[in-house]
């Protein structure tokens, strides 16, 4: 399940560089912000994973 949840949150972080990116090339303030917003809620989500694994071991 933990892979899964990793494989979940690299997608994320990878989509909201994706919308931070169109957002820059459209000048769409609101879609950069929500790809930001998106990357530092996957990072977040990695932190917890992260801090489960080093329990486990």
């Amino acid at each position: 399940m933990a892979a899964d949840d990793k494989i979940d949150n690299k997608s994320e972080e990878l989509g909201g560089k994706v919308k931070e990116g169109l957002g820059k090339a459209t000048d769409d303030k609101s879609l950069e912000a929500d790809g930001k917003a998106d990357q530092s809620s996957s990072k977040l989500k990695q932190a917890g994973e992260n801090i489960k694994d080093a329990f486990k071991k």
